[in-house]
């Protein structure tokens, strides 16, 4: 028998060589006849996308094209197929779960031979070895059968007769994988223990679960269970795992799982020990129907609709692309996507139950480069991965992941400036950090010592000049300049901020009573606020900018500066008006005014700072702010408090009012919007008719 497999294989071979001939010598006289002829190629059906620095899907040429439909094994049809494996060396097993049996073709779609015939009940997963022993998860036969590279049945694994595997739990196998020394991990239906783990020895030692999902339960879901009786709990929903819904394996052993509805938790890629190694993971489908691994240090997914992912060895999203038939049959799309592999070159194998089919798709040369990028730097030869990198950036400069590795590749050769640039463009703020650190070090290292020495000559020259000063009053002159400048009515009310904010209820005092302040001068200082805020927002460090570089809105900035101060003012004095408060509008107005003087003393600081320090160093900007915010409360609460002449709970009181006030104008906003939207769409709309009917 297994010279009679080796014989079928041979021939196949030949036969396959003897048609690509022919081809290359019908395309030669086609192309000798048809002069000036054209080259046509596919365009694919679909859109792919990529994944940008701010974590947003975002469109990029195509990665994948369609390449070819596989429709019949030689002239053997499938019948629901449920799975399928594809080994290097070019041969495909797939499991035509219809037909109950294992259908063995060549990566043309030639039939080499079938087996399984009369042994298979219900066969859902399949595995095959580099040495083709074939592994069959069966779940309406609950278990496994092996069979040899013959395709004679050699082993059968039924149910582990332990009780570390559970007394009720049955044995409904649906996925397979096995590791090189021949140990099974199995996904069978309903267990939520994990993956299970079984050892050939002994004809079948059961190891225990692996890669077990986590349950996930809010807060509130604790606090309520604790409250509820037995009998209540009983009749809620269990918070059980789920359970995987297929996986693969690398060389290395590390497995790979998808399961539906885990959020972050989608996509694994499990150690010895059964943990996670993805950290921070990309974006995901809901539905994953299978995941296979890549030649690069790379995997993919493909969902039950079709749409296929290809993420690197840390789980970022690199492509999605393909889609879901809508019935033209257009190559390229699926309807029920049921299980994906990788041939060693590159191409992709999607297989399609509903059409009982496989699709394959071919990468690109932009797709080449970037595989051929990610190999190279995983294997730590990052002066070789910046050649295919600038070729990845030639074709597509606004590529994050191809100016990422390339940040970080110029990054372990020790160009930290060429990393800084580049990480800049990525948007990735670990290198940026890391790049900043070491130019930083580079910098102090050369002029630290000039740095010292002026710092000693200012403050030798600061003692000189005091000791000329008090000896000759030589500064005599620019201090009677400096005191008529600050006792100017509008210098000294924009100087009053840093009294203000020592001494807030002094502070108050004056605003109420002694006119320290003018509304001039408040709104000389809103309009500094509004400057520093939005100097801070688009110009801060890069670790602390929360926009898109280069996009600006400050008109929307202002409004909404000035909407929620309008609110805020408003419906305080309201308030306190309703609840006799002393104060009038305009010292309600300064008070909330002078109350942003930490920001306007301490804004230009942290902005100076945001641009010198590393994530190392963040707590002090994160700090700073903190500090600002909390200064800024305090100070909106005494001012409320000694404007109005209110006790501390008083102004407690009014503060809640206030919230609830801005709440119902809003609320009441939003409802007379939309009420004048449709108005003026049914004055749009009848203006439009009469117009109609004047015209007709």
């Amino acid at each position: 028998m297994k010279k009679l497999f080796a014989k079928k294989q041979k021939v196949c071979r030949l036969r396959n060589n003897l048609k690509k001939a022919l081809g290359i010598v019908i395309t030669g006289i086609s192309l000798s006849v048809m002069a000036g002829g054209m080259v046509v190629n596919a365009d694919a059906p679909y859109k792919t996308y990529t994944v940008d620095g701010y974590n947003q899907v975002t469109e990029t040429q195509t990665a994948y094209l369609p390449y070819k439909t596989i429709t019949k094994i030689g002239d053997e049809a499938l019948l629901e197929p449920t799975d399928f494996t594809l080994l290097d060396d070019g041969t495909m097993y797939v499991l035509d779960s219809g037909n109950k049996r294992i259908v063995v073709g060549d990566e043309n779609g030639n039939l080499i031979t079938t087996f399984g015939e009369g042994i298979l009940v219900g066969p859902r997963g399949i595995y095959v070895t580099d040495e083709h022993i074939t592994y069959v998860a069966d779940r309406d036969a609950k278990s496994i059968f092996v069979f040899d590279q013959n395709g004679g049945l050699i082993h059968t694994y039924g149910r582990p007769d332990v009780p570390m595997y559970g007394d009720a739990l049955d044995f409904l196998p649906l996925k397979i994988v096995v590791n090189s020394s021949g140990t099974m991990y199995v996904v069978c239906e309903s267990n939520t223990n994990g993956i299970v783990e079984i050892s050939p020895v002994d004809g079948g030692t059961f190891l225990g679960y692996f890669g077990t999902n986590a349950t996930n339960a809010s807060i509130w879901t604790i606090v309520w269970r604790a409250l509820l009786t037995d009998a209540q709990r009983a009749k809620m929903v269990g918070n059980i795992p789920a359970t995987p819904d297929n996986m693969a394996i690398d060389q290395k052993g590390i497995i790979y799982t998808v399961t539906r509805g885990e959020k972050d938790d989608t996509i694994k890629r499990l150690n010895i020990a059964g943990v996670n190694m993805i950290t921070d993971p990309g974006k995901s489908d809901t539905v994953p129907a299978a995941i296979a691994v890549g030649n690069h240090d790379n995997f993919f997914v493909v969902s039950q609709q079709g749409f296929i992912y290809e993420y690197n060895n840390e789980g970022q999203l690199l492509f999605m692309f393909g889609g879901k038939d809508d019935g033209q049959q257009r190559i390229g799309l699926s309807t029920k996507a049921e299980a994906i592999q990788i041939s060693s070159d590159d191409k992709i194998y999607v297989l399609d139950s509903d059409k009982a089919q496989i699709q394959v798709y071919e990468p690109t040369e932009f797709t080449n480069y970037l595989h051929e990028a990610l190999y190279l730097f995983s294997k730590g030869r990052y002066e070789e991965s910046k050649e295919p990198l600038s070729q990845v950036l030639t074709m597509n400069n606004l590529f994050d992941y191809a100016n990422m590795a390339m940040g970080k590749a110029l990054y372990k050769e020790g160009d930290y400036e060429g990393a800084l640039k580049y990480a800049k463009l990525s948007k990735d703020n670990d290198l940026y950090s890391d790049s900043f650190w070491e130019i930083r070090n580079i910098w102090l290292k050369k002029h630290l010592s000039a740095v010292i020495i002026v710092i000693i000559v200012l403050l030798v020259l600061n003692k000189v000049i005091k000791q000329l000063d008090k000896k000759k009053n030589i500064l005599d002159k620019p201090r009677s300049v400096i005191a008529r400048i600050r006792n100017q009515k509008l210098i000294s009310q924009l100087r009053y901020i840093f009294f203000y904010m020592r001494h807030p209820i002094d502070g108050n005092y004056g605003i109420k009573r002694q006119n320290k302040v003018s509304v001039l001068s408040s709104n000389i200082l809103l309009f500094i606020v509004i400057v520093f805020y939005i100097i801070n927002k688009y110009f801060c460090g890069f670790l602390f900018k929360t926009v898109r570089e280069g996009q600006f809105d400050v008109v929307s900035d202002i409004v909404m500066i000035f909407v929620g101060l309008g609110l805020i003012v408003g419906c305080n004095y309201l308030m306190c008006t309703i609840n006799d408060g002393e104060g009038k509008f305009r010292h309600i107005y300064c008070s909330f005014i002078y109350s942003m003087s930490p920001f306007i003393v301490f804004m230009p600081f942290i902005f100076a700072l945001s641009h010198m320090v590393t994530y190392n160093e963040e707590f002090f900007v994160s700090f700073g702010r903190f500090v600002m915010i909390c200064w800024i409360v305090i100070l909106v609460f005494i001012a409320i408090r000694e404007i109005n002449n209110y006790t501390v709970g008083e102004t407690f009181k009014i503060i809640g009012l206030t919230a609830f006030t801005i709440l119902i104008v809003c609320l009441l906003s939003f409802i007379i919007y939309v009420l004048w939207s449709q108005v003026f769409d049914f004055l749009q709309s009848l203006i439009g008719e009469v117009v109609y009917r004047i015209g007709g």
